[in-house]
This record gives C-alpha cells, sequence and structure tokens, in this order.
C-alpha cells in the first residue's frame, strides 16, 4: 500500500494555499450571494498569513496542518476560522507521530477532523454547509479502504465525492449562518463553505498524489 512521508507536508500544505489563493474571487461571489461576500477574502487572509510564516521552510504535514488550523482560527474573521480551524488542528493532533501517513491514516484523520467540527457546531449532511463536502468525502475514502483501491485511486474517489457533496448544496436551504435568514429563497447557491472545503480537500489530494511512494 503506498504512502507518503509526513515530513514531506510543504508541497500539499503549498497546493493548499495556492489554491485558496486563485479563487480568492470566486469564493467572494458565491458567498455574496446569500451571506456578507466576505469569506474569500477572510481564507485568503488565513493562508497568506500561514504562507508568510512557512517562507522558505520545511514542514510536516501534521504540523503544518496544525499551525494552518491555528492562523484560520485566531486571524480570520466570522464563523469559518473557528471551523476551518478545528477540522485542520484535529486532524494533526491524530496523525501527529507518525512517520508515514497511508490511506487507514489519513482517513481516520479527516473522520477526527469531522469529529472534533461535530463538537462545536450543529450543522449534520443536508443542512448546506461544508459538512456536505466532508462527510462524503470521508464515506469515498472509507469505501475505497474497503474495495481495496490504492491511497491514489482513493483520494481521486474522495475528490469526486467532494465535488459532488458540494454540488448537493446547490438545493439545499440553508439552516445556519447569515444565509439562514433567507430560508427557501437560499436554494439555487452552492454553500461557500461546501465550495472553499472541496478547493482544500481537492488540493490537499493532489499534493499528496505528488509525494505518495
Amino acid at each position: 500500500m503506498s504512502t507518503f512521508k509526513n515530513a514531506d507536508g510543504r508541497g500539499i500544505l503549498l497546493e493548499m494555499i495556492r489554491a485558496i489563493q486563485t479563487n480568492k474571487e470566486y469564493l467572494g461571489e458565491i458567498d455574496g450571494l446569500i451571506g456578507d461576500g466576505d469569506h474569500g477574502m477572510n481564507m485568503n487572509k488565513g493562508v497568506t498569513l500561514y504562507e508568510e510564516y512557512l517562507g522558505t521552510g520545511n514542514t510536516s504535514f501534521t504540523d503544518g496542518l496544525d499551525r494552518l488550523g491555528m492562523v484560520l482560527f485566531n486571524k480570520i474573521g466570522g464563523s469559518m476560522g473557528p471551523i476551518y480551524g478545528t477540522i485542520l488542528t484535529s486532524m494533526a493532533e491524530f496523525g501527529e507521530d507518525a512517520e508515514n501517513i497511508d490511506l487507514p491514516l489519513f482517513t481516520e484523520m479527516l473522520k477526527k477532523g469531522l469529529e472534533g467540527l461535530y463538537e462545536i457546531v450543529e450543522a449534520r449532511p443536508g443542512d448546506k454547509t461544508l459538512v456536505d463536502t466532508l462527510y462524503p468525502a470521508i464515506q469515498a475514502l472509507d469505501k475505497a479502504r474497503e474495495m481495496g483501491k490504492s491511497f491514489r485511486d482513493a483520494l481521486a474517489d474522495m475528490k469526486e465525492a467532494a465535488r459532488a457533496g458540494r454540488d448537493s448544496t446547490k438545493d439545499m436551504a440553508a439552516k445556519y449562518g447569515r444565509s439562514s435568514r433567507l430560508g427557501e429563497r437560499s436554494r439555487g447557491v452552492l454553500d461557500a463553505g461546501a465550495a472553499s472545503c472541496f478547493i482544500i480537500l481537492n488540493a490537499m489530494a493532489d499534493g499528496i498524489i505528488q509525494v505518495l511512494q
């Protein structure tokens, strides 16, 4: 079974940073349709602050996730900082002692991220939040693992499931956050958090694929 070295985190983190920076306007446009329009700006601020901290140094995947999570938690506005901060730091804590990360461990790390999120929010699948992206992504990894698929193929399945999860939020009515005030009128628009979660998971997968052994 293929793995990647935890020490090879820099490239993966940079993929995530670049993905958010590239899509900051897109995320702002989505958020502006039913929210306050600052999601792209806030996420870009957080990842850029982390990039400045990282500089040219190396980082392990788990150390990088932990530091990025703390930056997002403490330095960006709104509810998404604590949300992403909790997900990333929970992932990091579970995998911090690993020298190599394989499919089972990566899957469990994402599960711990979701479990950490569930401790601070009431949102569940179907509520038009990033949970609708993250939950099916984890399900896809679990299914791929059960089927004996390679790490690379499992990541491809995760990306597709995350994309479908993101897209599913377009037909949902928001139950949480600023957009919940619109009720049924929030249908027809993607959830910005679900969109950024797809971007992050997609970039994370692409970064991991580059360092798989």
